[in-house]
């Protein structure tokens, strides 16, 4: 019994082991810590361009137009439309009676965030509040409730700009970069920028150095398994 035990010991020591592996890839390989969650999306509209333009270079008109009406935007299906990138406009237009503008056809390229149920992100903690941090990501803020930090007593010190946990002493500060996952997406309309919510409480998760001491204190448990799993191994031999 006392051999099946270790095994499955080592077994789960070893999935962990990936994991953490898995976890160091990905912060290795993204040197800016920053999770790529953009997408370039291409669309298509109609534009007016109005006599005061008519001076002016025909896609820096419908350019100009474009991003007035499209960026800041929230649209249900690209989520937040964050600029607009490039424009190709068809320079036959048409007139409407008794309306001195043409109207083109436009396809253009957008710039757009998209935030998506669990999945992961990293930000940038940017103010502290009685309960909780809101964490930047993208062109909006989400909330990250205190709840919702780590399995600890949390105190929320708004004058410092700091969450301090009582029994771990980690903290979380203005500034601090964090990994969590989306749990709630709400998008707004209109001028409204809608609500996303994050959690950390889940295995590497939370502030930069909170990840590197689970990686290390994992590389540090998985030695000591490997080690009592070889001396269990030479009990048994001796006993046999």
């Amino acid at each position: 019994m006392k051999t099946i035990f270790t095994l499955n010991n080592q077994k789960k020591s070893n999935s962990f082991k990936k994991m953490a592996n898995f976890t160091q890839r990905l912060i290795n390989s993204n040197p800016k810590k920053k999770m790529q969650l953009f997408s370039v999306s291409t669309l298509v509209d109609i534009v007016r361009i109005p006599p005061n333009l008519f001076g002016t270079g025909l896609k820096k008109a419908a350019e100009s137009i474009l991003k007035s009406k499209y960026e800041s935007m929230i649209n249900a299906e690209l989520g937040y439309i964050i600029m607009v990138i490039d424009a190709k406009v068809e320079t036959m237009g048409k007139m409407i009676p008794g309306d001195g503008g043409t109207f083109h056809r436009v396809e253009f390229q957008a710039l757009t965030f998209y935030p998506k149920l669990q999945e992961i992100v990293q930000g940038e903690l940017v103010d502290i509040t009685d309960f909780g941090a809101f964490v930047r990501i993208g062109p909006t803020d989400a909330l990250l409730h205190l709840s919702q930090v780590m399995d600890d007593y949390l105190k929320s010190d708004v004058a410092s700009g700091i969450i301090l946990a009582n029994q771990s002493g980690r903290t979380l500060k203005v500034n601090s970069t964090i990994r969590a996952r989306i749990t709630a997406v709400s998008l707004g309309k209109a001028a409204s920028m809608g609500k996303i919510g994050i959690t950390c409480r889940q295995p590497f998760l939370g502030a930069d150095e909170w990840i590197e001491e689970e990686i290390k204190k994992l590389d540090g448990e998985t030695v000591d398994d490997e080690s009592n799993t070889n001396e269990d191994s030479k009990k048994i031999k001796v006993e046999e």
